[in-house]
């Protein structure tokens, strides 16, 4: 319950946001233009708060905060009084028009620009894209556990996340990825996953796995929690020992205890188990005794502890000035990304489970809220840039149908027919409810268990 309050909260907040710097944008550069605004709305439905300011706007938060409008005086619209035609939207000069239109997308993109300077000012904490254990293609492409993953593709990267957009996006190419990493040891590889070897319909959330990749944050220490009376670790280990390496094999992960507890008991006899006590490393004999309930058959008798999440190991923060440039960096990678998505949804390339609605920016939202501040205004800065890339997109209904519409009149010399652009918004309309139709669709089959 806490969960599904927190994701509607951040939803709201989220989309408070950037719908109100949008609704702004057109708001403030149609002011400048001389067009009389009726009235500035965050949210569709029933007014839960409304004021009148001395220009005869009025300001309204609604009760759906889906969205939001500007609504400005316009012929087309309704009567407009002869003293007042100057002031109309559909009176200005089509360069104002279109600057009015523009106006919202492009608010959205310095809002991004913002929060990503932000963000940086903060620091971006995460982890890095070192690996845990592999086995698969990523075996096969000699890459070991403990290698950091520097490049991919020739885009460098600095955390887990960022290596796993690259491969992912790579794996979607259908495409084999060079990965740059350096070792342990600080040496320099190349490496090549085949990627364009996976199986038609691969799960595209699952690339790094499915590469036979895992990172080193996500393995939980070897730490002993409890050991059973009168097992065969009784009086050998202790709870808070941390196991270093069983039978001479090191333990890097607790996943990794119980298969070599298996393999020491097959083997026969006693072996060497290696733990960090406190400040000292100590080797301690112990002899596996079968038990068919066992995993693997054998037991000592102990269990591990659940663990801690490791601490963060890269942060990426800027000062005042430097944080500019890297904003600008991230939001030109950023919208490279989106656009490149989007190629993909339309050539089938990228699986349309990709696109998500509300439920999916609600459950995003809260998930980036609790990470800390840094990841939520990182999160605001991708949603607020893709708003601004889905409004440029030239669909009738949205702002860049709007600047279509436009453009074509600056060629031809006159406004298009009223025909034409009522058909043009019903083919824009038929498109956007296809679209919000397919993201609630994947909203709803999200939720379903599998």
């Amino acid at each position: 319950m806490a969960d599904f309050l927190g994701s509607v909260w951040w939803m709201i907040v989220s989309l408070g946001v950037l719908v109100t710097f949008h609704e702004f944008g057109h708001f403030w550069v149609a002011r400048r233009c001389g067009v009389k605004v009726l009235r500035f709305s965050v949210g569709f439905g029933r007014p839960l708060w409304t004021r009148r300011d001395r220009h005869g706007t009025e300001f309204v938060v609604a009760l759906l905060p889906l969205g939001g409008y500007v609504r400005m005086l316009d012929e087309r619209e309704g009567n407009v009084h002869p003293a007042e035609r100057a002031h109309a939207f559909n009176n200005k000069p089509v360069w104002q028009r279109i600057a009015i239109v523009a106006a919202g997308p492009v608010a959205n993109v310095i809002l991004c620009l913002a929060l990503l300077w932000a963000m940086f000012m903060v620091g971006r904490a995460d982890y890095s894209a070192t690996l845990g254990p592999v086995q698969g293609m990523a075996a096969s492409a000699n890459l070991h556990p403990g290698d950091r993953i520097t490049d991919v593709d020739g885009r460098p990267v600095q955390s887990w996340a960022e290596a796993s957009i690259a491969l992912t996006l790579a794996a979607m190419d259908r495409r084999d990825a060079r990965v740059d990493v350096l070792g342990p040891e600080g040496d320099d590889r190349h490496a090549t996953l085949p990627l364009g070897q996976l199986p038609a319909g691969f799960a595209e959330q699952r690339v790094p796995e499915l590469a036979g990749l895992s990172w080193g944050f996500q393995q939980r220490q070897a730490i002993v929690a409890e050991v059973s009376t009168g097992s065969p670790a009784d009086g050998v280990l202790m709870p808070g020992d941390r196991i270093l390496a069983v039978d001479g094999q090191s333990v890097d992960s607790a996943d990794q205890v119980e298969p070599l507890i298996a393999a020491l008991g097959r083997r026969g006899g006693p072996g060497m188990v290696e733990v960090q006590r406190e400040e000292d490393r100590l080797a301690l004999e112990l002899t596996p005794r079968q038990d068919a309930s066992a995993p693997g058959g054998w037991r000592v008798g102990v269990a591990m502890s659940a663990g801690t999440a490791p601490a963060y190991d890269v942060r990426a923060q800027y000062g005042p000035l430097a944080a500019v440039p890297a904003a600008i960096r991230e939001a030109g990678r950023m919208t490279a990304d989106t656009l490149g998505m989007m190629k993909r949804l339309v050539t089938g390339n990228a699986s349309l489970k990709n696109v998500s609605g509300p439920v999916g920016i609600a459950r995003a939202a809260n998930a980036s809220a609790k990470r800390g501040v840094d990841w939520f205004l990182y999160f605001l800065a991708a949603l607020s840039l893709g708003l601004a890339i889905l409004n440029f997109l030239p669909i009738p209904i949205l702002d860049g149908g709007h600047l279509l519409y436009y453009l074509i009149e600056l060629v031809k010399g006159s406004p298009l027919s009223d025909r034409v652009m009522i058909a043009g918004q019903y083919v824009g309309l038929a498109l956007l409810a296809g679209l919000m139709g397919l993201a609630f669709y994947n909203d709803i089959l999200g939720q379903l268990p599998r």
